[in-house]
């Protein structure tokens, strides 16, 4: 019988101790993985993964190092943790390292109210590769569409464990089920390319593998004739699937490892205005059946909603202990836990508020300008917020789309971009980013 995985974590953690660690934590990851490709009807590749993977973080003083393996025997377990505990000896000095408080630690959460695992029996190769047949027959049989690129549909299982001299000992299974497909249209120099796909912890509320193939070949097809729209200031609306990636930067800049450096544009704006009037950007990883969703973070403190922005103004930085400590804070139980590097400060679940428009209705208010389907490369000044980005979509005229766009800039300042966004309501609320499309004023485009 295969060994649990908190007494994987337990062995790890008394190895550590007898080469010499202060102090430690353990994490051990299990999981597999089925991936189907398919392209012109034939099948592409297939795919299917199965591991078992151990990370160790020691401390010792003030100096920490980590270390991972995939075995399990009591010879690497050893062996890990005297390298680890070496390797922390010749490590830089950290006054912000060391584990929770024993009273900071999560305790007794619900693991079945957050619903992360599809109970059901895991999928079978041959569903799968009939989930993306079905994708790649909706795409072809859209007009327009010339071929797919890759149509495809995966299942995964992972179950994981953290556990640390401190007396945390934790663990949860997760599950996720995909399908994707990738359209194209035109030919030769005139092609142009389109997506859609789909992700969820639970296979029952996937949608179906027509409908993400359909979507993606309307899409596709839709860019044909793709040409560069001109150049000047105008408003942009960033369409729900990229509008993320706005609010992304907004959260690498109250990113504790980015204030802590002085790297970011944010850097002196705690309770000032970052977002218009009316507008919260919250995290919550606690929302159930949501793929980024956790009972506790990567240093065993209890998962809770943050408000990040509350009626527009910065309320909070995402923080991890060490950032806390170096703030004179408490942390936001934000912290992220890879199998060879420490905690860091990460967002989790994120939602800003939801407007009244429809997206249609903001094309309409805006008149002219750009809708952003699809972002390429990006150059964002950290220190500055100056940004600078390709992007592809719609022209805008008479409130209407009026022609698919490409190869083109938008350029401004994210600082004066954010707090003019106005926020549609197409959020999708199952995503672990609902964040609608959001219309941003006075951009500059650079195109033909």
């Amino acid at each position: 019988m295969p060994e649990k995985l908190s007494s994987l974590s337990a062995r790890l953690l008394d190895a550590a101790v007898s080469a010499g660690a202060e102090a430690a934590d353990a994490i051990v990851s299990e999981g597999t993985s089925v991936s189907i490709d398919v392209r012109g009807e034939r099948l592409e590749q297939a795919e299917r993964s199965e591991g078992l993977d151990l990370g160790l973080r020691v401390i010792v003083g003030q100096r920490q190092a980590c270390v991972s393996a995939s075995e399990t025997s009591d010879g690497t377990l050893a062996s890990m943790a005297e390298r680890a505990v070496a390797m922390a000896r010749e490590a830089p000095v950290d006054p912000y390292v060391g584990l929770a408080e024993p009273e900071e630690l999560a305790d007794g959460w619900d693991i079945e109210a957050l619903d992360l695992e599809d109970l059901s029996q895991e999928p079978d190769p041959a569903a799968l590769e009939q989930s993306a047949r079905s994708a790649e027959a909706a795409a072809m049989s859209v007009s327009g569409v010339t071929k797919i690129d890759a149509a495809s549909a995966g299942f995964a299982r992972s179950r994981f464990h953290l556990a640390a001299t401190n007396g945390f000992s934790g663990g949860y299974s997760r599950t996720s089920h995909s399908v994707a497909c990738v359209a194209i249209s035109g030919e030769g120099t005139e092609m142009e390319r389109d997506y859609c796909a789909d992700r969820r912890v639970h296979a029952v509320d996937l949608d179906s593998p027509s409908e993400i193939g359909r979507k993606a070949g309307e899409r596709a097809s839709a860019r044909s004739g793709s040409r560069k729209p001109p150049t000047g200031a105008y408003p942009v609306i960033y369409h729900e699937r990229v509008a993320g990636s706005l609010i992304g930067h907004l959260l690498q800049a109250v990113n504790g490892t980015s204030i802590t450096r002085g790297s970011s544009w944010l850097r002196d704006a705690m309770g000032t205005q970052v977002l218009p009037d009316a507008l919260d950007l919250t995290e919550d990883s606690l929302r159930p059946r949501v793929i980024g969703s956790r009972p506790f973070d990567g240093e065993g403190l209890a998962s809770r909603q943050l408000n990040i922005v509350e009626n527009g103004i910065l309320t909070s930085w995402i923080l991890d202990l060490a950032t806390a400590r170096q703030l004179g804070l408490r942390s936001t139980a934000n912290a992220a836990r890879g199998l060879s590097f420490p905690p860091g400060p990460s967002a989790g679940n994120v939602a800003l508020t939801q407007g009244e428009m429809s997206r249609e209705e903001l094309v309409a208010e805006i008149g002219t300008g750009l809708l952003v389907t699809s972002m390429m490369g990006s150059s964002i000044n950290p220190t500055t917020g100056d940004y600078s980005r390709g992007a592809a979509g719609f022209w805008i005229e008479g409130g209407e789309l009026a022609y698919p766009v490409n190869e083109c800039t938008i350029a401004g300042n994210l600082r004066d971009m954010l707090k003019s966004i106005v926020p549609a309501n197409d959020a999708r609320t199952y995503r672990s980013s609902v964040v609608p499309s959001l219309a941003v004023e006075g951009l500059t485009l650079a195109g033909g």
